[in-house]
C-alpha cells in the first residue's frame, strides 16, 4: 500500500505545479513541457524519489500532457483557420522520425546526462526569448528537400530530449521562416501531437524504473499525467484573461531570465554540483 501522507503531498504538489503551467501556457504561450520537466524533477525529488532514471519520468509524464494540450489546441486554431496544414503534412513523417529516435534515446540515457541536455537546450531557448526579434528572418518561407529533411527530424528529436512540445521549437522555427507568428503557434500546436504521441508509446513500454513515483507505468506517472491536466485547463483560461489585461512581452523577459537560471541550475546538477 503506498503511503498515504505520501501521496497527499505528491497530489499537492503536483496540482500546484499544473495550475502554474496552465496559467504561464495562457499568458505567455509557453509550452507547458518547458515548465513541467523541472518542476517534476524537483518535486518527485522533493517526495523522496529518484534514481539514474528519475529524469526519463519526468520527460515521458511531460510529453503525456501534451498530446491532450496539443490536440486541444489545434482543435482551437483549426476552427479559427489558423494551422498550416501544408506544413503540418509536409513536416510530419521528419517531426515523427525524429520524436521515435528521441525516445530511444532518452531510454538509454541516465538523469544526470538528461539533465545536461535539458539545461543545455533549455538555456538556448531561454537566450532566444530574451533577445530574439520579431524581425529575424533566414528565408522568405520554410524550407523544402534536403534542409526540411534535417530540420524536421531535429525538431522532433530535440524536443523529446526536453519532453517538450512543438512551441519552443516550432514556433522560432517558422517565424526565422517567414510563417506569420499566429499561424506559427497554431502550426506549432500540431508539432506538438506528432512528437508526443509516438514518443509517449515508446515510453509506455519501457521497463519501469526503480524508485519511481507512485502508479508508473512504464516511465510515464499516470496521478501526475491526470492531475496536470486538470489544473491546466482549469488556470490556462486565466492565463489567457491576464494576457489581454496586461502586455505580456516584458513579462516575456522575465521568464526568460527564469527560464535561464533553470537551466543553469540543472546543469550544475548534471555536473554532480
Amino acid at each position: 500500500m503506498p503511503d498515504t501522507t505520501l501521496l497527499i503531498e505528491m497530489i499537492i504538489l503536483i496540482m500546484v505545479i499544473g495550475a502554474f503551467a496552465g496559467v504561464l501556457a495562457g499568458l505567455l504561450g509557453v509550452g507547458g513541457g518547458i515548465v513541467l520537466v523541472p518542476a517534476f524533477f524537483y518535486a518527485f525529488q522533493t517526495l523522496g524519489y529518484g534514481g539514474p532514471e528519475l529524469m526519463q519520468i519526468c520527460l515521458a509524464t511531460s510529453l503525456a500532457t501534451i498530446i491532450v494540450t496539443s490536440l486541444r489546441s489545434v482543435h482551437s486554431h483549426n476552427k479559427k483557420g489558423a494551422v498550416d496544414w501544408a506544413i503540418l503534412r509536409t513536416w510530419a513523417p521528419g517531426i515523427v522520425i525524429g520524436a521515435i529516435i528521441g525516445m530511444l534515446v532518452v531510454a538509454q540515457l541516465r538523469t544526470a546526462v538528461l539533465q545536461g541536455i535539458f539545461g543545455g537546450l533549455a538555456l538556448v531557448v531561454g537566450t532566444y526569448m530574451a533577445v530574439g526579434k520579431a524581425s529575424w528572418r533566414l528565408g522568405p518561407m520554410m524550407p523544402q528537400g534536403g534542409v526540411r529533411a534535417v530540420l524536421s527530424p531535429a525538431v522532433g528529436f530535440l524536443s523529446v530530449l526536453m519532453g517538450i512540445g512543438g512551441g519552443s521549437f516550432g514556433v522560432p522555427l517558422m517565424s526565422l521562416f517567414n510563417v506569420p507568428i499566429h499561424r506559427a503557434v497554431a502550426t506549432a500546436a500540431g508539432f506538438g501531437v506528432l512528437i508526443a504521441v509516438p514518443s509517449v508509446i515508446g515510453f509506455l513500454l519501457v521497463d519501469t524504473p526503480d524508485n519511481s513515483p507512485l502508479l508508473t507505468v512504464g516511465a510515464v506517472n499516470l496521478p501526475t499525467f491526470v492531475i496536470v491536466i486538470a489544473m491546466t485547463l482549469l488556470t490556462a483560461p486565466l492565463g489567457v484573461k491576464l494576457a489581454h489585461s496586461m502586455d505580456p512581452k516584458p513579462l516575456k523577459r522575465v521568464f526568460a531570465v527564469f527560464l535561464i537560471l533553470v537551466a543553469l541550475n540543472m546543469l550544475r546538477k548534471s555536473l554532480g554540483y
